[in-house]
């Protein structure tokens, strides 16, 4: 009898719309990251509760890389079930409607070992057109930080023992010397028809010849590569091999999509994001505006040839990678209606291309940016602005920009200021050090934006927290005496520098400049201009105990959800809140208590005629100072 309803259930997905029931990622294959439902809305909001919590029982401990633990997953909802996945190499399956663990699949991760990388942001869900009484027709598909591809059965968790291996296929085949740990799969692949599309996630600012980026396309019945791209252009005969200088396209890595493609069935197209080129910050050797990287990218699903490219950032050293999936929707203007993606960026920038061509559908002019970097860099003269109000903070910082809670904090923040190079967007990295406004976080980050196309609005969590950015020669650093003793360091094998970097923070804590820190900005997408823009947080998680509990807004990463009901649902930032906010004015309308801040990004389904909302809190491992294993689910009680 089960079969019979599995069999019910598939055809409907074959014939309706199920965006209402958060199947994919971003709820749809375009990213929307909205949903139809209305059941929960403005006027019953206070009967909104916490109805079940789900614990993994993955806290970092017994792991070496635990204290980076980040619990950034957002589940997908099937057959009354959601499906997830953690840092560690775990899926799992939850009762929809409980809460209650269903089955969890554990790839047996090694303890010791450590990564460059530690997000798992979800799964992805594929179902068999001709579905049959066998296993595996219902596949839960991820990867996982060993760069590992696992297609497991939905209903059993049981890998599927056609694909690949016993279930399992190594992705780090084919991308050049892996160093263990650095090649991670971090984002849930695309799916159209029976074809799998998936990029990776590579460790920054380790050397020149690092992991290649390469895209892939995947049979999911077999495993089996059904083609590959890769960013960086390898052949002289690829219009793109002239914006690389020399022999560097040939040598280079990374490029690589680490953030969720979105596809187009209809236009038979996937859009990639890419990255920057390896590594971030210095490109002495590869002079030249570095096209496909820091793009979004449109290629042919059957064949993996390029049909159009748009690059947000020429020779990128500022680590500007497209860090959020492409976002699917229509423009319309003057009763004309135009298949549009709106992409965010870590510039905090919004831009709005024609998904068919690539073609700016709002205005993109190239500006003069600060130059002068360090000495070998050829960094590009202009950059692509576009013409919609930026998110974010493009302007240098000045001794007026300085903060603090106590005198003596805001007096070193203005001496900090003072002590670094701060022009503005675009300042290059340079050996005095340089103060990155936007910061290498964002700007926008992996949250992305959320489109709520009848009304015309997107919705995007933006990070105010500029970066420290310093070269060092090589020769004049050691790890002992470094110039900033208290800043991270990379070494960038292959060139003539070793960086570091940290977020711009005061000796407290707390960011060296003005909040707000983090804001949830509206953009009018049919008119153009931001339509509302509000600080998003307290510091109340944040600082310490001392200090009073200011609304300033705060640093995060997770992203938005809008329903049909007009409310965006937003966790977010570091502070153990989940809120509810209006759509047309930014007003809170709700907030609730987590147990951990909800780093991720929420999601809403329906189930027996109840509607949840879902948000993972476990914080994160390098915004808060604990981290955990909870999904919380809420609904009217």
């Amino acid at each position: 009898m089960r079969q019979v309803r599995l069999l019910l259930v598939f055809a409907l997905f074959t014939t309706a719309s199920h965006a209402d029931n958060w199947s994919t990622y971003g709820s749809d294959a375009g990213g929307s990251k909205f949903s139809p439902l209305t059941q929960i809305h403005p006027k019953n909001l206070e009967s909104l509760k916490q109805a079940w919590v789900y614990r993994s029982g993955e806290t970092g401990d017994g792991y070496a890389d635990g204290h980076n633990l980040t619990f950034q997953a957002t589940p997908i909802y099937w057959e009354g079930l959601l499906f997830f996945n953690s840092s560690f190499g775990k899926i799992y399956a939850v009762d929809a409607e409980t809460g209650e663990e269903r089955w969890r699949h554990d790839a047996k991760f090694d303890p010791n070992a450590r990564y460059s990388e530690t997000a798992a942001r979800g799964v992805s869900v594929w179902h068999n057109s001709s579905p049959g009484d066998r296993t595996c027709d219902h596949r839960i598909v991820a990867g996982n930080l060993r760069g590992e591809l696992w297609a497991l059965d939905a209903l059993t968790g049981n890998p599927c023992s056609d694909f690949g291996v016993d279930g399992r296929l190594d992705l780090t085949q084919g991308v050049g010397d892996v160093d263990s740990g650095d090649y991670t799969i971090t984002s849930p692949p695309a799916i159209i028809g029976n074809t799998l599309f998936i990029g990776s996630a590579i460790g920054d600012n380790r050397k020149i010849e690092s992991e290649r980026g390469i895209v892939r396309a995947i049979d999911v019945l077999t495993g089996d590569i059904r083609w590959s791209w890769d960013p960086i252009p390898r052949s002289p005969a690829d219009p793109a091999f002239g914006t690389w200088s020399g022999n560097s396209a040939g040598i280079s890595g990374g490029g690589n999509a680490w953030a969720p493609l979105s596809v187009d069935a209809q236009l038979n197209l996937v859009y990639v994001p890419t990255s920057a080129a390896s590594p971030d910050f210095s490109g002495g050797h590869r002079a030249g505006d570095n096209l496909y990287t820091n793009s979004l990218v449109a290629l042919d699903a059957s064949t993996g040839e390029l049909r159009w490219h748009f690059q947000f950032v020429h020779h990128d050293v500022w680590d500007y990678d497209t860090p959020a999936q492409p976002t699917l929707t229509t423009i319309t203007r003057d009763d004309v209606s135009t298949p549009a993606v709106v992409q965010v960026t870590k510039t905090g920038m919004m831009y709005v291309l024609d998904r068919r061509t690539g073609k700016p559908i709002v205005g993109v002019e190239e500006r003069a940016v600060p130059g002068a970097g360090v000495p070998g860099e050829q960094l590009a003269s202009t950059q692509p602005f576009s013409m919609l109000p930026p998110l974010a903070r493009h302007v240098g910082l000045t001794e007026d920009d300085a903060f603090g809670i106590l005198f003596f904090d805001k007096r070193s923040c203005a001496k900090r200021i003072r002590k670094y190079r701060s022009d503005g967007i675009f300042t290059p990295p340079t050996i005095q050090g340089s103060i990155l406004t936007p910061g290498y976080a964002g700007g926008a980050n992996w949250g992305g934006v959320a489109v709520d196309e009848a009304r015309g609005i997107a919705v995007s969590f933006i990070n105010e927290l500029p970066a420290v950015v310093r070269l060092v020669p090589r020769e004049d650093f050691t790890p002992e005496t470094r110039p900033e003793p208290d800043m991270g360091w990379s070494w960038m094998h292959g060139t003539p520098y070793v960086l570091q970097r940290d977020p711009f923070l005061s000796f407290l804590g707390l960011p060296c400049t003005q909040p707000p820190w983090g804001r949830l900005v509206a953009m009018d997408l049919n008119n153009e201009r931001i339509a509302w823009e509000r600080p998003l947080g307290t510091i109340a998680d944040l600082a310490p105990a001392i200090v009073p509990n200011f609304a300033w807004g705060i640093p995060g990463m997770g992203g938005p959800l809008i329903t049909a009901s007009g409310l965006v649902f937003i966790g977010a930032v570091a502070e153990n809140k989940f809120r509810a906010i209006d759509v047309e004015n930014g007003a809170t309308l709700w907030e609730s208590s987590l147990p951990l801040p909800g780093v991720a990004s929420p999601m809403t389904y329906t189930v027996n005629g109840r509607q949840f909302v879902v948000i993972a809190a476990g914080g994160h491992g390098q915004l808060t100072d604990e981290q955990g294993d909870f999904l919380v689910a809420f609904a009217l009680d």
